[in-house]
């Protein structure tokens, strides 16, 4: 391959993965993404209101209810609410989000536990958010792994970013994958969107350059042949890696990779990041 033809891989290679950080940097900084959190409420069968959302709020054996009081109303699925209403049983990792005002109330369940998080567009963490460090992106951080389905889904049971919140996901399989000479393995859990995973890890570089607790990659649908394509260079920062408000998974114990990974989103500045984007 010729020089010239290296250089404008290169670029190609760099401006693809421009494409996908800016794209989720903009995910992260909407104005009712994660960085627009102001609350993390617990429900429980106690009414309870808080200062960042209208009405009183608990949950028990029929799902969730709030009570809005006169002069309140939430839009629910694009339909005004007003008085006592009923969001039901809400199923793990799902939720429903009502509009109030300018602001996405999320309601919620998490490690089998209801919440109410509150989004408000001019929450401090969203309109002082100047970007994540990241490392600059590098092709040596692309490299291809085996996929190896599990016979059935593995229930795997993680930690979360809350203390004695557990997450359950059914594994589908592991990634077998080879990195600067170390034969490496990844358990894998389901993505969004069909066939594609999504791996939670940590590496040596965790605590020290990046986010101590976790970092995501998501992963396309494997090939025929069962390869996939790990490309570090886009692990992300789940959203506790820039405020408390977050419930995030843990990566499973087999996940803690020996070896660095320097690629992908760096400590967040909220958590103390100082190195600039593109600063290898």
């Amino acid at each position: 391959m010729t020089t010239e033809a290296t250089t404008t891989d290169l670029r190609a290679f760099t401006e693809d993965w421009l494409e996908w950080y800016r794209a989720h940097e903009a995910r992260l900084a909407a104005p009712h993404g994660f960085l627009s959190i102001t609350g993390l409420h617990w429900l429980d069968d106690h009414p309870q209101r808080f200062p960042d959302a209208p009405g009183t709020w608990h949950t028990g054996g029929e799902g969730v209810v709030v009570h809005l009081d006169e002069g309140e109303e939430l839009l629910v699925d694009g339909v005004q609410v007003r008085g006592e209403h009923h969001f039901g049983v809400l199923p793990e990792r799902g939720g429903v989000d009502a509009v109030w005002g300018d602001a996405v109330i999320e309601i919620a369940k998490r490690g089998g536990h209801d919440i109410v998080r509150p989004r408000h567009p001019d929450a401090p963490l969203r309109t002082a958010f100047t970007g994540t460090p990241a490392y600059a992106p590098d092709p040596r951080w692309a490299v291809t792994g085996h996929y190896i389905p599990f016979d059935v889904p593995r229930p795997t049971t993680v930690g979360a970013a809350v203390e004695g919140l557990e997450h359950v996901y059914d594994a589908p399989g592991r990634i077998e994958f080879e990195l600067d000479g170390h034969v490496l393995s990844l358990t894998a859990f389901p993505g969004a969107g069909e066939g594609r995973l999504m791996v939670l890890f940590t590496d040596a570089t965790s605590g020290v350059t990046t986010y101590a607790a976790n970092r995501a990659l998501t992963i396309d649908p494997p090939a025929p042949d069962s390869t996939v394509l790990l490309d570090f260079n886009r692990a992300a920062n789940l959203p506790c890696a820039y405020t408390d408000l977050a419930t995030c998974p843990l990566p499973p114990t087999e996940n803690r990779l020996p070896v660095a990974i320097e690629a992908g989103e760096k400590i967040p500045r909220e958590r103390g990041g100082v190195s600039g984007v593109l600063d290898a």
